[in-house]
């Protein structure tokens, strides 16, 4: 991925999106192929043989198989969680504690998908600050968070799962949607069918009122209004690209940091699926506007990468349909 460096920290992901590999229509193409020689009757294999020409596209192979899953998990804390309803003070370091003991249920869904679970600590003693009222980070430090999430891939993987915790992010990705999208913060805050807590819209509205003017451009809304976990994701989706990994979007925070990609060069997100769809409606909202059908509707609203991980067991019975199925000159 290596780029002439510039002056400014955002620059050089910028020229990074202005270089994206394509997918291997060859062997994409190939992949194609092979399905309309399955001894099956035409369209009969559904989304099922979208996804694995989708995988042999961006693995270079005909007939690929998952063999070195990773589901990653960023975990980052918030400033704003302090003032929220309810809160439990070191909730976040909990989680990251739990997952660390095999307690979770991305835990339970990585061991049944044979896939390797690393949970990566974003500076969590040291929140970033209050959205509201501050800036979440300089340029130099999302810039170096981006950059960090791209080493997560480094010791190798054939596809990447994401996933994001932290107390607090769920509104900062709604306000992160809000500034890139536009809308009432309540369609983004809404987590089941009512409008949103009053606590999340009102921290949205405040986040956007404090910022306003600086959202043209989507790595500076980013930096003002996201986390070290969107930031971590956005570089992982990056660098994942670069590799020719697929990746799977998990829920609506992964899917944030994914559409700040989006925004800026929708062809960044050729090489990621929608894993699922929770019961958070503005999750399907947010697909929508990045142009992603779910692979599955979970129900599932964890941010862990639970939903990532279903959609992996779905992703490697396609591969197994693909590979495995007699072809009709066979029969």
């Amino acid at each position: 991925m290596s780029r002439a460096a510039t002056g400014m920290p955002f620059d050089d992901i910028r020229n990074l999106l202005g270089g994206l590999p394509p997918v291997d229509d060859e062997a994409r193409a190939a992949a194609a192929a092979h399905t309309a020689s399955l001894a099956v009757p035409e369209g009969a294999l559904g989304r099922m043989a979208e996804i694995a020409e989708w995988v042999a596209g961006w693995a270079g192979m005909t007939q690929p198989a998952i063999t070195r899953p990773l589901i990653a998990i960023f975990a980052g804390t918030h400033g704003l969680a302090a003032a929220m309803p309810d809160a439990e003070q070191g909730a976040t370091h909990r989680l990251v504690e739990l997952y660390a003991a095999g307690g979770g249920a991305v835990n339970q869904l990585a061991l049944e998908a044979e896939a390797g679970l690393k949970v990566f600590d974003l500076a969590l003693d040291m929140p970033v600050p209050d959205i509201r009222s501050e800036e979440a980070l300089s340029e130099a430090a999302c810039a170096a968070t981006m950059a960090f999430g791209m080493e997560s891939i480094a010791g190798g993987t054939d596809i990447l799962c994401l996933g994001a915790a932290g107390e607090g992010g769920r509104i900062s990705a709604a306000a992160l949607m809000a500034a890139l999208f536009g809308g009432a913060p309540g369609g983004w805050t809404a987590q089941d069918r009512s409008n949103g807590s009053t606590f999340a819209n009102e921290a949205v509205a405040a986040a956007l009122a404090t910022h306003e003017g600086h959202f043209g451009d989507p790595l500076e809304a980013l930096r003002r209004i996201g986390s070290r976990e969107l930031a971590a994701i956005a570089g992982a989706i990056l660098a994942a690209r670069y590799q020719r990994i697929p990746v799977l979007l998990d829920g609506f925070v992964s899917c944030a940091a994914a559409a700040v990609l989006h925004k800026m060069e929708p062809s960044a997100l050729d090489h990621c699926m929608a894993a699922h769809v929770s019961a958070d409606p503005a999750h399907a909202r947010l697909l929508a506007a990045i142009g992603k059908t779910p692979l599955i509707e979970s129900g599932i609203s964890l941010e862990e990468g639970a939903g990532a991980a279903l959609g992996l067991a779905m992703v490697k019975s396609a591969l197994a349909i693909h590979r495995g199925t007699a072809t009709r000159d066979k029969l």
